[in-house]
């Protein structure tokens, strides 16, 4: 981490004020230097990268501390609440919170995941990740969601389903007999086990 605020050409001890006023002026001047010819501009493409790597990481590193290190993040009761399937509690519980951390994030994704809005989940989990690149937690959630999501997309697009989970062709509202008990068994158990997990790790 040294590195990036030695990039950066500030301390560490350096305000979020400072920080982003340093990452303003390298990036306009590396962007600007980057169309110059030969080595010069090489050179400075290849700072410019440096400089946003360096903001990055220490963004990230500074939002999990802050996360750690506040006393007003304690999501026990929404926890309680998504455990006990109270969906509209435990979103006005959220609502309440103004400063949001890495972990309103993933519960609010929770949420959104037990609505079906599963879009919705996904991009609160990259929210998440982004703000704690390292918590596992998150990452596996993010894995798992990923994988239902696009095995449904795949079902969709290959016309074995329809959105009402009947074979493709199928009037909305009839069985298919004996082929399509497979399928939506498959889907059916995919959604069980995501939810599982999703549940399972936000009430740790």
């Amino acid at each position: 981490m040294q590195e990036n605020y030695r990039i950066l050409g500030i301390s560490e001890n350096a305000s979020d004020e400072e920080l982003e006023q340093a990452y303003k002026t390298l990036k306009a001047k590396y962007r600007e230097e980057r169309f110059l010819e030969g080595e010069a501009g090489n050179a400075a493409a290849k700072k410019l990268t440096q400089v946003e790597t360096a903001y990055a990481e220490i963004k990230a590193a500074r939002e999990q501390k802050k996360g750690a290190e506040s006393s007003d993040f304690d999501f026990s009761e929404v926890e309680a609440l998504l455990k006990a399937g109270n969906i509209s509690a435990a979103q006005e519980k959220l609502d309440n919170y103004n400063d949001r951390n890495a972990e309103w994030h993933y519960l609010q994704s929770v949420v959104f995941y037990k609505k079906n809005w599963t879009n919705e989940s996904k991009k609160q989990l990259e929210i998440a990740m982004n703000m704690e690149p390292t918590n596992k937690k998150y990452s596996e959630a993010y894995t798992k969601l990923k994988e239902k999501i696009e095995f449904t997309e795949k079902q969709f697009k290959s016309g074995n389903t329809d959105f009402g989970g009947n074979a493709a062709g199928q009037p909305a509202g009839e069985k298919q007999m004996g082929g399509d008990a497979c399928g939506s068994m498959m889907n059916f158990c995919t959604t069980l086990c995501c939810m599982d997990m999703l549940c399972s790790c936000c009430c740790r």
